[in-house]
């Protein structure tokens, strides 16, 4: 993990500036004369590596400031509280409007919304097609089977080969880059 993380995250920004002067240098040589095609792609790589170690280094910086924060908290300023209270009021029922009709106070709000989604979740006697009538067209043995066998290396690589490097699986922290440098 060490070795991945030197040779993929230490220094992003100086990787980073180092790109943006070859590109300046590349952009610069483009103004004079027409680049050659090996040019052309390393340009092209180039921004593509730029653009890839920025968003990189966005989300290390957003997840170093995000677990700062969950380490030290906040200030418990008033800032914070006005902000919650603020909050809570703009979240507040204090009314509702029942048939034409403004009902206030806590229980009264309180027994409208209940008798509202009590009347709206009631079961109601409906006719419902019955299953047990209706004719289904089924798979041969051989295409049943295709739906159990084992997934294939190739198919798997497939799979994470298409999502985003920067999309976490699960919940420890790798992300898709990872699994696909390995």
């Amino acid at each position: 993990m060490k070795a991945w993380h030197v040779s993929h995250s230490q220094n992003l920004s100086s990787k980073i500036i180092s790109l943006k002067d070859r590109q300046a240098a590349l952009d610069g040589k483009g103004e004079i004369d027409k680049l050659t095609a090996v040019e052309c792609d390393e340009l092209h790589e180039v921004s593509a590596n730029i653009h890839s170690l920025s968003r990189l280094n966005s989300s290390i910086c957003w997840k170093q400031l995000r677990n700062q924060w969950l380490c030290e908290g906040d200030a418990n300023t008033k800032y914070f509280h006005s902000s919650l209270s603020s909050r809570r009021r703009h979240n507040a029922i204090c009314s509702v409007l029942v048939d034409g009709v403004r009902i206030e106070g806590v229980l009264p709000v309180k027994q409208a919304v209940f008798t509202h989604f009590a009347q709206h979740f009631k079961a109601q006697d409906e006719v419902r097609p019955i299953v047990s009538n209706l004719q289904f067209r089924s798979l041969s043995v051989t295409k049943g089977g295709s739906l159990v066998k084992p997934f294939s290396v190739d198919e798997v690589k497939e799979a994470i080969w298409d999502c985003n490097s920067f999309k976490f699986p699960g919940p420890n922290g790798v992300n898709f880059g990872f699994i696909k440098d390995l």
